[in-house]
């Protein structure tokens, strides 16, 4: 069975791990994901499940806690991710360095590596572009005195309306 796929006959799901993945604390967003390895553009980087919540029962009582802020959108509702999905950081559409797929038949949200990723390098994924806080103008690696990050994201910017839209799995 590949990696992170659903095997048609069981109801076992592969997740991969990555194991130089850890929790650190940023100075200026608190809890992330950071690698202690390089990552190589295109490597599955995380695999969570999810904890569904239909419109309702969101509406009623999701909305109104601190979960509000580590929801994604989903097919009927809104989504968890467990595991570190709903650790990873935003950056602004053009400098995250993770995308995500969801996989709403599998109840999963896939993380993939968008550019070569730097040892010591906090892992980030774009939120959107309405968020709740106030967004840095500088990169994680810009705040932390790197100038990798502005190098990659270069490569990062979109070129076309489809490319904005594969940021945000639509």
């Amino acid at each position: 069975m590949d990696k992170g796929t659903v095997d048609e006959n069981s109801d076992s799901i592969a997740l991969p791990a990555l194991g130089c993945l850890e929790l650190r604390t940023h100075p200026l967003r608190g809890r992330g994901v950071f690698t202690q390895l390089p990552i190589v553009k295109g490597t599955l980087v995380h695999i969570s499940p999810v904890l569904l919540f239909d419109h309702a029962e969101y509406s009623e009582h999701g909305k109104h806690t601190k979960l509000d802020h580590y929801t994604y959108c989903w097919q009927g509702g809104f989504a968890l991710a467990l595991g570190l999905g709903s650790m990873f950081n935003h950056e602004p559409f053009g400098c995250e360095n993770i995308g995500f797929t969801r996989d709403t038949g599998a109840g999963l949200i896939r993380y993939t590596a968008l550019r070569d990723i730097v040892a010591g390098e906090e892992l980030c994924i774009c939120y959107g572009p309405n968020v709740w806080f106030d967004v840095s103008t500088k990169t994680s690696n810009e705040q932390e005195g790197s100038n990798y990050a502005l190098e990659g994201n270069a490569l990062q910017q979109p070129q076309t309306a489809e490319d904005l839209l594969q940021c945000f799995d639509i």
